[in-house]
């Protein structure tokens, strides 16, 4: 078709005629403060072990956990979210290991303080899981239901130590009801009320989480569909929400991020308070495999998928490429 007069009467294509122009004009911009790096310390190694499913992803010793603590606050990242691995011999039912001063979490989590102090926000998982041999996120009755509010006074008791071992912000993850109420207390009550929390609010039952099991040394049978929430569910979310701003979250968190885009941006939409998004180890992966067969671009799939978080609300997000890709970033290659 033959274009005459003004027709086409609106070009949007010339905003897009060069790359400045397609920057000046760019609607979500991603930058290296957005970013938090996840990391995993491991106890009884003396090297860093690879995860098969995670390729370039380690579990840490002290050593090389702080050398990555390092590298992120040179790269501009704003945060690190560190998970403790212990020997699969200190496990047991109660996750003993996870409230110990001198278990490993608390060991990384000094050790990154005293390698950086300040300069990066040093976040904590509270959980169980990575501590008992059960591999579920909570105490067990008798029958192996995972007892809501038993687990809420290990969780307090976790608060404690991981605050006392110098955690700026800490994670509670395991989807109890009441977990962010009940950490507020525990560390208002033992001197810590500068540290804050981030509330895993929003944590589906999702099968993009194989990878991380194995990042953690998981002992789970069976799943955790009683405690995070059933993928089919949106309005959930937002119940969740109000009860762990209610309770004094501080901060407010979506995991997994890719596949619940539309979740994120109606949490975005309905707080004041700063949103999170976790890219999990099941997105890392595909993104990796598939560059790995040749079938994607690595380096842009992974800006783009960093890009889709952010612009659907995220002001922070979690992901594996957290210094990789602010070193990019820093380049001038968003």
């Amino acid at each position: 078709m033959t274009a005459y007069g003004n027709f086409p009467g609106s070009r949007p294509r010339r905003l897009r005629t060069t790359p400045t122009m397609r920057r000046m004009v760019a609607e979500t911009r991603l930058d290296p403060a957005n970013l938090i790096l996840p990391a995993f310390v491991r106890e009884g190694v003396d090297a860093p072990v690879a995860i098969s499913a995670m390729p370039g992803v380690h579990q840490h010793t002290l050593d090389s956990l702080r050398k990555a603590a390092v590298e992120a606050v040179g790269a501009g990242v704003s945060g690190i979210m560190l998970f403790g691995v212990p020997e699969d011999g200190k496990k047991d039912a109660r996750g003993t290991v996870g409230t110990d001063p001198d278990g490993i979490l608390q060991l990384g989590l000094r050790a990154v303080r005293e390698e950086v102090g300040d300069d990066l926000v040093v976040m904590s998982d509270l959980c169980l899981d990575e501590y008992t041999d059960h591999g579920h996120c909570g105490v067990l009755t008798a029958d192996g239901r995972v007892d809501n509010d038993a687990t809420l006074e290990r969780y307090a008791e976790m608060a404690q130590v991981q605050a006392d071992a110098g955690a700026h912000v800490v994670g509670p993850s395991g989807m109890m009801d009441g977990q962010v109420g009940v950490v507020r207390d525990a560390l208002d009550q033992t001197g810590h009320e500068d540290v804050s929390i981030l509330a895993y609010t929003v944590k589906y039952s999702s099968a993009f989480y194989g990878p991380f099991r194995e990042a953690v040394g998981s002992s789970l049978t069976g799943d955790r569909k009683t405690y995070q929430q059933d993928p089919a569910n949106a309005r959930e979310s937002m119940r969740e929400l109000a009860l762990d701003l209610a309770e004094g979250a501080d901060m407010v968190m979506v995991k997994p991020a890719g596949p619940y885009l539309d979740v994120l941006a109606k949490v975005a939409e309905s707080v004041d308070v700063p949103v999170a998004a976790y890219q999990i180890s099941g997105e890392y992966a595909m993104i990796e495999a598939a560059a790995e067969k040749g079938w994607i671009d690595r380096d842009k799939a992974i800006l783009e998928s960093l890009t889709g978080i952010r612009r659907a609300g995220a002001q922070m997000i979690l992901t594996y490429w957290a210094t990789e890709a602010a070193q990019w970033l820093g380049r001038g290659r968003g």
